[in-house]
């Protein structure tokens, strides 16, 4: 395994994986509280499909690109598929239709952009937070 590993400019180290300052978002009450934050810290919700490559994909760009701290904006998880009544809700809250990966960023209770499969990763959250 170390010569394949050396041929293909591996590393037999183990890689640090980037882990973001991630908040469940599991409940509907959360959206009220969501909401209210946002008038004083910017709010970032990020939808995602555990059963779809694209949306796996389009995550890791987006943690590997992530460089805002958890002073700039609460950054919310929402696995869709295991709280799709959430992420239902979520759409109509907030008036964005409903995309899978989505990412909303929520200031003063409204939707300020939002952008879905790989426009995510072209939203310049450090102008937009």
């Amino acid at each position: 395994m170390g010569l394949f590993n050396k041929i293909f400019n591996g590393s037999s180290e183990p890689k640090e994986e980037k882990v973001l300052p991630w908040l469940d978002l599991s409940s509907v009450a959360q959206l009220d509280e969501i909401e209210e934050k946002s008038k004083s810290k910017t709010q970032i919700i990020f939808k995602h499909s555990t059963r779809c490559g694209i949306s796996r994909m389009v995550m890791k760009q987006f943690v590997a690109a992530y460089s805002l701290s958890e002073t700039d904006a609460d950054l919310y998880y929402l696995d869709l598929l295991n709280y799709r009544d959430v992420s239902n809700e979520t759409g109509y809250k907030f008036q964005v239709l409903h995309e899978s990966p989505q990412l909303l960023i929520i200031k003063n209770g409204v939707v300020v952009a939002h952008g879905s499969h790989g426009s995510i990763n072209d939203l310049n959250l450090e102008q937009l937070v």
